[in-house]
């Protein structure tokens, strides 16, 4: 198995690269958020890697982060969710926001990435739910909050028309116990200082 790639990048063809490793041209399909952050062509690159082998291909996917990588494995495991689609929702939203949505079970942010209904957003909370890891992925649940309350707050963040990365992040940042209404106030007040 390849478990890590380092080389000079020769092409950014999204959602595919090629990296020159000592003469070899590996050609790897990476996920949005990765080739957003990627060096430019000609400069090195170290990638964490997942080599698939299907029935009619061989494929191997790059991620900058190990975090990226394991996630990706963690998606590979949910039931009708391939390479492709797990390429799909890394690309849709970041390893954190993914893990802030299978922690509050908000199918709603799911759906809004390409690919993904409302079935196969339910399969994913329900797979997913204990084996992202909240610590390993960097989301942490709020403060001792009943998930119902934080829920409440992002639904309403969401309804005022802040994007999901607003919202989340200042769900986030709320402290424990508090109401959905203080809530709400609290998390105004920080997304209207940003």
């Amino acid at each position: 198995m390849i478990g890590r790639l380092s080389g000079l990048l020769l092409e950014k063809n999204p959602p595919q690269i090629l990296v020159d490793v000592s003469g070899v041209g590996y050609e790897v399909e990476v996920p949005m958020s990765t080739f957003y952050n990627l060096p430019g062509t000609g400069e090195r690159v170290t990638l964490h890697t997942q080599f698939v082998v299907r029935e009619d291909a061989q494929l191997l996917y790059g991620f900058l982060t190990d975090r990226e990588r394991m996630t990706f494995r963690q998606l590979l495991k949910v039931n009708g969710i391939g390479a492709k689609s797990a390429l799909g929702i890394l690309s849709g939203m970041s390893v954190d926001d993914l893990a802030q949505a299978i922690m509050l079970q908000e199918a709603a942010l799911l759906v809004k990435i390409p690919g993904i209904g409302k079935k196969t957003a339910e399969r994913l909370l329900l797979e997913l739910k204990d084996k992202l890891g909240f610590g390993a992925a960097g989301a942490q649940p709020v403060g001792g909050q009943q998930k119902t309350g934080v829920s409440d707050v992002l639904n309403a963040l969401l309804a005022l028309g802040y994007n999901e990365r607003e919202a989340l992040s200042s769900v986030k940042q709320l402290p424990a116990g508090l109401s959905v209404s203080d809530g709400i106030r609290q998390a105004l007040k920080s997304l209207s200082k940003t």
